[in-house]
């Protein structure tokens, strides 16, 4: 019996023996005069408390309380509130079950229902904002919003967030090994990531986050995986194949493992964190060592020749782009003023693009248009591909306000932004006046033409506006899911391994079946494996590491009953399926084994449902 399961026994022991002398002695409420007649008998006090004394207790309103009843009974809540007894975890649920004039009290006044981030209350809007025969409605327009949140989530980490990542790799000078299962990785999977963090950060969240994380690992190593055997039968690489997923199912024991004890530590979160750092060693020195025997097995083979030149010895190849942009470069120069420069880079359509594509591109382009323009404003983004590193003189200086503003208002939801120092001048607004300086101090000290040799820090700059959109966009999505919970009654893993998995894990299906159709399967398999590495590792590790640093001894973990342990299990037996399926195959993929892995997935889908509708169950003891 842990620590806080103690504190319950006690409080619930406390609660008990009041409930029985009052019995006993006919007592009457001191304050209220009416006698109060105990639900439970004196044989109660010498069994233990069970879950259904709990349910009882915790759920019971009709019964007037003295004040050291009231004492006991509000340590009781609060324990269930915490999460201490599994049945109390959703609480929240349980407003649907109330009358439709106590459903907006409830909400506002019960804790289980509060969210502790984002900007809008979806529970108060369900229950408080509109009548209960719009609930549909309600329901529908979240489900939509839920959708274009995914829609920014994807645009933000496409377009914005992977290329400052690619530029701050570039700046370093890292090695493309270094840089694809580091940075990069972390830009595929920032969606995942974040949706983790912000999960976590709530400990009645955290099912979700768990859910998302081994939901999109079955969904990935099976029907994104299956698809491309599907799409372009190959031959998989051996070595980098059995590495990643040994290393992915030592993340998985290890998230089960945690499940199992129920908490995470300071030093399993670490050990998370040190287990993604010796991955990546692992990776540059396979690589290194594979380069390595190539490069010898290559001069051993041509004894006759000469040693290979090395890369600066080779005569660089002339890149056709070059002779393309002096080919269609205007006969006529002239110099754009400074306005045209602004407009053209906040435009975020391409015309001759745009009359070269299908309706359906068309329509998502018109979706993707408002939070396009809106990151164009707000993001700068450095591309050491161009000449001038896409330096635009008025927009760029224009982030330096911007920019430093939404940091300011998406941090924490806005709670540092609108704090006011000395009482006197808020957070943004000081803001604003640091970086207006700065922009003007840049404006004239600049050209248009060049960039500026300090243009660098605003691929930095850049990385962490779009880091803080994609947070705040992934906390709407957990608070959204959380909302639909409660009014389905839904477990936050089911929604985890459906809802959330598959909208964080589209894109990456799409590139990945993309990248297969261009022939280019064994990268897109390779993908596969090393993003969900990032993604469970950094993902809980970072996650309850963030947890543990708000004065949290360890990050408790409350598995939604027997449907956590059908998660885990699915993707542990997918993973040794795997291991064990594809060496026996000599690696070749082929259209059968993708079909199986796509018939594993949907079994799986079938049983976890049942098990979320109580369909399948654990027969009690």
């Amino acid at each position: 019996m842990t620590g806080r399961q103690k504190d319950l026994h006690w409080v619930l022991s406390l609660f008990l023996v009041l409930r029985m002398v009052e019995t006993v002695s006919g007592a009457r409420g001191p304050f209220t005069g009416t006698h109060m007649s105990s639900p439970f008998s004196a044989s109660d006090v010498k069994q233990t408390p069970t879950v259904d004394v709990y349910i009882q207790v915790c759920h019971e309103d009709r019964v007037r309380w003295c004040p050291a009843q009231r004492v006991a009974k509000q340590l009781l809540r609060t324990y269930c509130v915490l999460g201490t007894v599994q049945d109390f975890g959703g609480e929240c649920r349980e407003v649907c079950g109330l009358n439709v004039s106590d459903r907006c009290d409830f909400i506002r006044t019960n804790p289980d229902c509060r969210s502790e981030g984002g900007y809008l209350n979806y529970l108060e809007g369900i229950f408080c904002r509109l009548p209960p025969n719009l609930l549909p409605l309600a329901v529908t327009l979240y489900a939509v919003w839920l959708l274009y949140l995914f829609l920014i989530l994807g645009v933000t980490a496409a377009k914005f967030f992977c290329p400052n990542l690619s530029a701050i790799c570039t700046l370093l000078k890292l090695s493309h090994n270094v840089a694809g299962v580091t940075f990069l990785a972390f830009g595929n999977g920032a969606p995942d990531i974040f949706s983790a963090l912000v999960a976590f950060s709530d400990p009645r969240t955290a099912g979700l986050a768990l859910g998302a994380l081994f939901g999109a690992g079955v969904l990935v190593t099976t029907v994104v995986a299956g698809g491309i055997a599907i799409l372009r039968p190959f031959t998989a690489a051996s070595r980098p194949f059995l590495r990643d997923i040994v290393f992915y199912m030592v993340a998985v024991f290890l998230t089960f493992t945690a499940l199992y004890l129920g908490r995470v530590t300071l030093a399993w979160a670490l050990g998370y964190l040190g287990l993604y750092v010796f991955y990546v060693l692992t990776v540059v020195v396979c690589t290194w060592l594979y380069r390595w025997q190539r490069r010898r097995s290559l001069v051993y083979s041509m004894p006759g020749t000469p040693e290979m030149l090395s890369d600066s010895e080779v005569e660089p190849v002339s890149s056709n782009s070059y002779d393309y942009s002096e080919e269609y470069r205007p006969l006529l120069l002239y110099q754009e003023t400074t306005a045209q420069i602004l407009a053209r880079a906040l435009n975020p359509l391409d015309y001759r693009k745009w009359r070269n594509k299908s309706v359906y591109w068309r329509a998502l382009k018109v979706l993707k248009l408002p939070v396009e323009f809106l990151l164009l404003l707000t993001v700068p983004v450095v591309d050491p591909d161009k000449d001038d590193g896409n330096w635009k003189r008025p927009l760029n200086c224009l982030h330096l306000v911007i920019s430093p503003l939404v940091l300011a208002l998406t941090l924490q939801s806005g709670a540092y932004g609108i704090y006011e120092i000395g009482g006197l001048f808020p957070v943004w607004a000081v803001v604003v006046v640091v970086g207006t300086a700065l922009a003007a101090v840049t404006f004239f000290a600049t050209s248009n033409s060049e960039p500026p040799r300090f243009h660098w820090l605003f691929a930095f700059l850049g990385f962490l506006t779009s880091a803080l959109w994609i947070n705040a966009a992934a906390t709407e999505v957990v608070n959204i899911l959380r909302s639909l919970g409660v009014v389905f009654r839904l477990s936050n893993t089911v929604l985890g391994l459906t809802l959330l998995a598959w909208g964080n894990s589209i894109g990456d299906a799409f590139s990945d079946f993309t990248l297969a159709r261009q022939g280019y399967p064994r990268m897109a398999f390779a993908a596969c494996f090393g993003g969900i590495i990032l993604n469970i590792l950094v993902g809980v590790g970072l996650g309850c590491l963030l947890q543990i640093s708000r004065n949290h001894a360890e990050v408790k973990l409350e598995p939604d009953g027997l449907l956590v342990w059908v998660l885990a299990g699915a993707l542990g037996l997918s993973l040794v399926c795997s291991l064990v399926s594809v060496p026996l195959q000599c690696f070749q993929l082929s259209k059968v084994y993708g079909f199986c892995l796509l018939l594993f997935y949907v079994s799986f889908l079938v049983v976890a449902l049942l098990t979320e509708f109580g369909v399948i169950h654990l027969k009690s003891v």
